[in-house]
């Protein structure tokens, strides 16, 4: 247990040096970077996040995660309060859950009408164009697990205190709703993997292997550091298309 835990560290080490690097030459360049990080409930997003910002810069990096809409901005155009957030020359933008809330919670949940989910489905790939040909980096990651591993964390969620901040009255959802979260995953990788946009998904029942296949896999799309860190793990990290073929049901 402890070299495998010396490993991690070590390479997660390793990892965030590079992100520092990677960083400071996009700040240098001017780049916008977005990073969309969405998954089941428990696949480990904050943790990822966490880990992936630990020494990243505070000023040229945004977490975003948005609270329940207000009335006032439920009247707005969809996408409106998530454009306010989107990054200057320079700035990394990290959403953890984004405007794809609308292609899994909310339809699975009935917080939006089928006419809206719709509507969502068609305008997202137009939207992500228009963020991508103005020259905007889209990295769009979905974290998933399987049901066992989910109703483990659910479990160990509600024994633990210092996990009360995570507790959510849609966590019995999450289970009792396996099957509708995994058709809205699906019909959102068919409709809305794009060549400018495209899904990768991530493996999570090991938490600390996909941290750092998600670390691994962000500095290859960025695509600075040589060739001394380590590629992303294929059966970790892989596309929509192997998607359909080995996601959990």
């Amino acid at each position: 247990m402890g070299k495998k835990s010396d490993a991690y560290d070590d390479e997660l080490e390793q990892l965030q040096l590079a992100m520092v690097q990677t960083q400071a030459w996009t700040i240098e360049h001017g780049l916008r970077v977005v990073i969309v990080l969405e998954g089941r409930d428990t696949a480990g997003k904050d943790g990822a996040i966490k880990r992936l910002t630990e020494y990243m810069s505070p000023r040229q990096t945004r977490v975003v995660a948005l609270p329940k809409p207000s009335d006032r901005e439920s009247s707005q155009w969809y996408f409106q309060r998530y454009v306010a957030h989107l990054p200057a020359a320079g700035e990394t933008v990290i959403f953890n859950r984004s405007w794809y809330n609308r292609a899994g919670v909310e339809p699975v949940m009935g917080f939006c009408t089928p006419a809206q989910y719709a509507q969502f489905m068609a305008d997202t790939p137009r939207f992500e164009r228009m963020l991508t040909d103005d020259g905007i980096v889209l990295i769009k990651l979905w974290l998933d697990i399987s049901r066992e591993e989910q109703a483990l964390r659910l479990k160990e969620r509600r024994k633990d205190p210092l996990k009360k901040f995570k507790l959510s009255s849609l966590d019995a959802e999450a289970e009792a709703r396996f099957d509708a979260y995994s058709d809205a995953r699906d019909r959102m990788l068919a409709e809305t993997d794009r060549d400018f946009a495209p899904w990768t998904i991530v493996a999570t029942d090991d938490k600390k292997t996909a941290r750092l296949n998600i670390i691994r896999h962000i500095l290859a799309v960025l695509d600075h550091v040589p060739g001394e860190v380590k590629k992303p793990d294929p059966d970790i990290v892989f596309g929509a298309e192997e998607a359909r073929k080995r996601l959990a049901r």
